[in-house]
């Protein structure tokens, strides 16, 4: 039982999604999308970044963060460094928070929601709007992302109880 936050970090739009469990199941307690400022400086940035995530913390009470892997694509290396610099203000929010962090390879949220771990995203969001009963698919990606690693959270840390 708990909240569960997931955010799918990046430095021009971080997904976030957080769920929450009970007895009766699971359930959607709120999701979107915090954006920075694409012309600001890099500190600027973080700082946007991490001031709207501390307030989503601050606000919704998650009781664990579930944050996207970095991962690095040879043709772009420079999108893996901006990535990092988004997961370490992410990570800083959360720990300042005292709210503990897992994380996820890409690949293993995918395959924990659908047994693919090449799924694509019009599949994943399937997945999360199926779990979560939800009316219509979670829009835009980045929240879709962010719910599904919510849910991931959410199985492991059942997994490693049980």
């Amino acid at each position: 039982m708990g909240r569960f936050l997931g955010i799918d970090p990046g430095l021009n739009t971080s997904g976030y999604g957080v769920i929450e469990t009970s007895p009766r199941g699971i359930r959607l307690v709120e999701a979107g999308v915090i954006r920075t400022k694409s012309r600001a400086s890099l500190e600027h940035r973080l700082g946007e970044l991490h001031e709207a995530l501390s307030e989503i913390v601050a606000t919704l009470r998650p009781d664990m963060m579930a944050l996207e892997q970095l991962f690095s694509h040879y043709e772009r290396p420079r999108t893996a460094i901006l990535m990092g610099h988004a997961r370490g203000v992410i990570c800083l929010a959360a720990q300042l928070a005292g709210i503990p962090v897992e994380s996820y390879a890409p690949t293993r949220v995918k395959k924990l929601l659908t047994g693919s771990g090449r799924a694509p995203k019009s599949q994943m969001q399937l997945a999360v709007k199926l779990q979560l009963n939800l009316d219509t698919l979670p829009e835009p990606a980045d929240v879709a992302d962010a719910l599904a690693i919510a849910l991931c959270g959410y199985h492991f840390t059942r997994l490693a109880a049980a």
